[in-house]
């Protein structure tokens, strides 16, 4: 049994307490919540510290197959340059590949993550899912923009979810992008969900160019088609609306959404989510830092909070970020929406995370029976209850 203080324990649910005692077994499984009128007096194996004590951080969108990528591609240079390095780079620099993956898996849970909705086109992460101390979700991705292809793409990925489920690990298919998928494959993918009751993951409205091509087929989306892939895109007709909007068909409504990125999301394509499906199982993740090295751009946050949109958080990949951390990526939304409270950043790191990715059971809140892992924020400004640069996590368990 460990009894564990600090200065404030964050429940996970939008609520710091101060005077207040965590009990736990060894083995991290949340026994209770002991809360005081008056500081805790020293007793006998109590551990206390200084920060702030909170769940284990939801990573809900990142590429653990492309850690083999840090570095290799240059920042801020638009969506259509970085779709073109990916092509380029992801099958030629193999020869770490795996190795790459189990230090990012490690790296992660020592960074206070203990639960990661992972993309995966391949089965390269599978031996060190097995091995891994974190719970992966992992979005089996299918893409295929020419609709006679759109066959074959999804019984390829239906082939690779099966490698994935055939090793005990939870997985789905989920289509890449409103841009990237046929209708036809987009129908199969929504079929399939629909069959299995699972959650769908897209990445969604991330770059300006995304919108100019459903919007008149122009853009770097259009230009990494034809000059990067050599795809004829003659059959390609605009919708003239926005991507969002254009493929909400293929969104069933029954079915839990996770929307990645946002980073060019308006008012209008919140209302054409509520007029579709319930805000209650859609949820929007942030991957700031990611934003800012491919587009230099953010999402609008206070649109979304003032939506009441279910936001969380994910770090997508290494090949556009510099490391697999929560920690960092509300520091970055702190440096840039100064108004956005502590405890509004760490419910979206913790509860909605785990919310999203269904697992609330057992992650993102410090309640009985749970095992979400215990952190130990250090470096805060308490006067303000802010995160400041010094900031760090210490996993305590």
């Amino acid at each position: 049994m460990k009894k564990i203080a600090a200065t404030y324990i964050f429940t996970g649910k939008q609520e710091l307490v101060k005077n207040a005692m965590l009990v736990c077994e060894d083995d991290g499984t949340i026994v209770e919540i002991i809360k005081s009128d008056k500081t805790l007096p020293e007793q006998h194996g109590l551990e206390y510290y200084s920060g702030i004590l909170v769940p284990g951080f939801v990573n809900v969108h990142c590429h653990l197959e492309l850690s083999h990528l840090k570095n290799k591609i240059e920042e801020k240079n638009g969506i259509g340059n970085f779709l073109r390095k990916i092509n380029l780079l992801r099958n030629e620099e193999t020869e770490n590949l795996e190795r790459a993956i189990n230090i990012a898996d490690r790296k992660m849970w020592a960074a206070g993550i203990s639960a990661v909705g992972d993309i995966s086109n391949s089965i390269h992460s599978i031996s060190t899912k097995l091995k891994s101390k974190i719970y992966y979700h992992t979005f089996v991705e299918s893409f295929g923009f020419r609709p006679e292809r759109a066959e074959k793409s999804f019984q390829y990925a239906k082939k690779i979810q099966a490698e994935f489920t055939g090793n005990g690990l939870i997985a789905g298919i989920v289509p890449h992008s409103p841009y990237s998928v046929s209708k036809p494959l987009f129908d199969k993918i929504r079929l399939n969900a629909q069959a299995e009751k699972s959650t769908l993951t897209i990445h969604c409205q991330e770059s300006k160019s995304e919108i100019d091509f459903f919007k008149d087929g122009t853009g770097s989306i259009a230009n990494h088609f034809i000059n990067n892939l050599n795809i004829d895109i003659s059959h390609w007709k605009p919708t003239g609306k926005r991507p969002l909007t254009s493929i909400m068909e293929f969104l069933p409504a029954e079915n839990p959404l996770i929307l990645v990125h946002n980073t060019f999301i308006e008012k209008a394509d919140l209302e054409a989510l509520k007029e579709n499906r319930s805000l209650g199982n859609t949820f929007f993740a942030l991957c700031p830092n990611s934003n800012l090295f491919i587009e230099n751009q953010l999402p609008p946050i206070q649109l979304l909070i003032s939506e009441n949109i279910n936001i969380c958080l994910g770090t997508d990949s290494l090949a556009s970020n510099y490391e697999l951390s929560i920690l960092s990526e509300m520091k970055t939304l702190q440096d840039n929406f100064p108004e956005i409270k502590l405890t509004e950043l760490l419910t979206w790191a913790t509860q909605n995370g785990a919310k999203a990715l269904n697992i609330e059971k057992n992650y993102g809140t410090f309640e009985r029976g749970k095992k979400p892992g215990i952190n130990l924020i250090r470096g805060i400004d308490f006067k303000k209850l802010a995160l400041t640069e010094n900031s760090d996590v210490k996993r305590l368990v």
